[in-house]
């Protein structure tokens, strides 16, 4: 990921911007893609894929997080108008010491991402789970009328040593 300059628009300048022109800035993290495979071959466009993408939760230092997503191709999916399918998994993991920014709140969206032209998104929860001292993440997909009730979880259980900061 690059670094902020003092050249670049700050994150909330851009944020406003987006907002200005009614568009949302993807989660508070931003993914990388890791790699991707085809599942269908389309004659014109790019092939139906699965695409495995990484980010690093903002507000815990040390856990990443590995989603996979269907990624429509053809003509439409490779001018970004079609409307990906709403299967999706994700896969957290310590990768590092874990360290907190600060309080997290009990449930919070780290991530979101585009899954149509308009009104679809891949979300992905953290929710605190104090009992166990566990990060849990959800992945589902919405939309604005109809949502889908497919989702995956994970699970990353922080050491005792170190209890979970709740706001």
């Amino acid at each position: 990921m690059k670094s902020l300059t003092a050249s670049q628009p700050t994150r909330g300048a851009l944020a406003a911007t987006l907002l200005a022109l009614g568009l949302a800035l993807p989660g508070a993290a931003a993914a990388e893609t890791v790699g991707h495979v085809d599942t269908a071959f389309k004659l014109i466009g790019r092939n139906h894929q699965v695409v495995v993408e990484a980010f690093d939760d903002p507000s815990v230092k040390g856990v990443s997080c590995y989603v996979s997503r269907a990624r429509t191709g053809g003509l439409k999916g490779t001018f970004g108008l079609a409307e990906d399918t709403a299967d999706a998994s994700v896969a957290c993991r310590q990768v590092g010491d874990i360290s907190f920014s600060g309080p997290l709140r009990e449930q919070e969206e780290v991530f979101s991402q585009s899954a149509s032209i308009l009104f679809k998104k891949v979300r992905i929860v953290r929710m605190v789970d104090p009992r166990r001292n566990t990060l849990v993440y959800l992945v589902y997909s919405d939309k604005l009328i109809e949502g889908s009730p497919q989702n995956s979880v994970t699970a990353v259980p922080v050491p005792a040593s170190l209890p979970i900061p709740l706001r």
